[in-house]
């Protein structure tokens, strides 16, 4: 956990008055002990994501929910996805070579109806 003081220190660029802002409008959610925040690793990197997004890339503050939304989304379904393989590689070859079969793939490779 870094305090916000650090984390401000640490990343170039960062102004406090838009970490503040952010923290407002809950882009990132730090922790709170004895009226100190502090960040885990996921919300410092979350804010060094939305330091590129605003300061490098010039996306407008107003399109920043929207696009971290995005991000969220596709972590989550990444995170998901990663379930489910490590699911079916638990599962016997019999089992294994159906889902394949299944999802139009006999060995792994794309069909070819994709080619």
């Amino acid at each position: 956990m870094m305090p916000i003081e650090e984390l401000c220190a640490a990343i170039a660029g960062l102004e406090r008055g838009d970490l503040d802002a952010w923290i407002d409008e809950e882009l990132v959610a730090p922790a709170e002990e004895a009226g100190t925040l502090y960040f885990s690793d996921m919300e410092c990197a979350r804010v060094r994501l939305i330091c590129t997004l605003h300061y490098e890339l010039e996306v407008d503050t107003t399109l920043l929910p929207v696009v971290l939304s995005l991000v969220d989304q596709l972590y989550d379904t990444r995170q998901k996805l990663l379930s489910l393989t490590a699911a079916v590689k638990a599962q016997d070859k019999a089992v294994q070579a159906a889902i394949l079969a299944a999802m139009g793939r006999d060995d792994g490779s794309p069909a070819a109806a994709d080619s």
